[in-house]
């Protein structure tokens, strides 16, 4: 099978498995007591802290580990929400993951929060002068835009957002799930408040998170107890992942610092280039100078997505439509529409989705399959929404 969903998630790198195995086994100890064994384990759990800080260019104190990535965002959301203060707006795009966007409205909901969805553009991109226009009142507390979109890879431009919302006087949070480990994040420079991590989309284990909170900025924890991660995150910690999410952060560190993934570019360059050049009524959605170089999101005309994944898993290659989170839903995602992709258009896209696992061969027999699945299923559905594979909508 060749496997081109690293969005969806990403296998465990053989070094990250090895990092972890002496705490299922011989180091197994908890980290909070008080004997020598013990504290190796802690001293563990510390230097996964530097490894993950050094990623995004934080200090190691300000990285709290979570058990993913919606905890992450969730804890980050919830906190701004029982500040008690007179600002109770939080503001936030059309294009969020559903672990921001299911949050924020249940906050609505609750009238703990207003909540209020900015547009982006056509390629993906957040509108600016929409976004400080729904900053101007002056009441919002949390500003919240994803650095790169889990479904198109398009980067926003989060450091004029910071700048933006700190101007009116809000917090800045950036759910960066998507954009860790494969496109350079420097929290510093973006002068972002708060940040979410989630360690499978880049090669660590399932399970594992973390989010970065500024030093000196207010935090309500989300979980209360013992007190562990300095008191922001209470429970036992689970060391064995959260150890691999430091050597996973190391290893994308090196990576990046080397070449950007070049070799992964390459092979996303190459792959829209044969699509755009041998299938016709083939469209790259997205800004394609604002993205991360693993993901390309695309759409043929007269071919419907459930139909595509259908016959290409046949034959062996494995992609989503959409969001992995999507999956399985009989409407065009939220993001599609809020670039204004049309109904049809959007039911015909496939987010595919590079790793460093891949290789320019797997790259070229995955081409190969789609240029036979498209010929397949267009020449059985005869005209747009018909075919094989029937999605109904509302």
């Amino acid at each position: 099978m060749i496997y081109l969903d690293s969005n969806a998630t990403t296998q465990l790198h053989p070094e990250v498995l090895e990092a972890m195995m002496p705490f299922f086994t011989n180091q197994w100890y908890n980290p909070s007591s008080g004997y020598r064994a013990a504290k190796t384990v802690r001293n563990a759990l510390d230097l996964a802290h530097e490894q993950v800080a050094a990623l995004i260019n934080a200090k190691p104190e300000e990285i709290v580990m979570t058990g993913c990535g919606t905890e992450a965002n969730n804890a980050v959301l919830r906190s701004a929400a029982t500040q008690g203060t007179d600002r109770n707006r939080f503001v936030t795009s059309e294009i969020e993951h559903s672990a921001i966007l299911r949050y924020s409205e249940s906050q609505a909901e609750s009238s703990a929060l207003e909540v209020e969805k900015v547009a982006v553009d056509s390629s993906g991109r957040l509108l600016l002068e929409n976004f400080e226009r729904a900053l101007t009142n002056g009441d919002s507390i949390l500003a919240s835009i994803m650095w790169a979109n889990n479904e198109t890879g398009v980067i926003q431009p989060i450091a004029e957002a910071a700048a933006i919302a700190h101007k009116h006087g809000a917090a800045f949070h950036s759910d960066a799930i998507q954009a860790i480990g494969k496109t350079p994040v420097d929290v510093r420079a973006s002068e972002v408040d708060f940040l979410s991590i989630s360690g499978h989309k880049f090669h660590a284990p399932k399970g594992v998170g973390a989010v970065y909170i500024r030093e000196g900025i207010r935090f309500d924890p989300l979980l209360r107890g013992g007190g562990q991660e300095a008191g922001r995150r209470s429970g036992t910690e689970n060391v064995a992942s959260i150890v691999g999410l430091g050597k996973a952060a190391e290893i994308m560190k090196q990576r990046l610092d080397a070449d950007g993934h070049a070799d992964v570019k390459s092979m996303r360059d190459h792959l829209e280039i044969r699509l755009l050049r041998e299938i016709e009524g083939v469209y790259v959605n997205g800004s394609l100078d604002h993205r991360t170089v693993n993901t390309s999101h695309v759409s043929f005309d007269q071919c419907e997505a459930a139909g595509l994944l259908i016959l290409l898993d046949e034959y062996g290659v494995q992609c989503s439509a959409g969001s992995a989170c999507m999956t399985g839903k009989q409407k065009p995602s939220h993001v599609q529409t809020a670039m204004g992709i049309s109904p049809e258009l959007a039911k015909s896209s496939l987010r595919i989705s590079f790793s460093i696992f891949n290789t320019i061969e797997e790259c070229d027999l995955a081409v190969d399959a789609i240029k036979k699945a498209v010929r397949k299923l267009r020449s059985v559905q005869g005209g747009p929404g018909v075919g094989p594979v029937q999605i109904y909508t509302d």
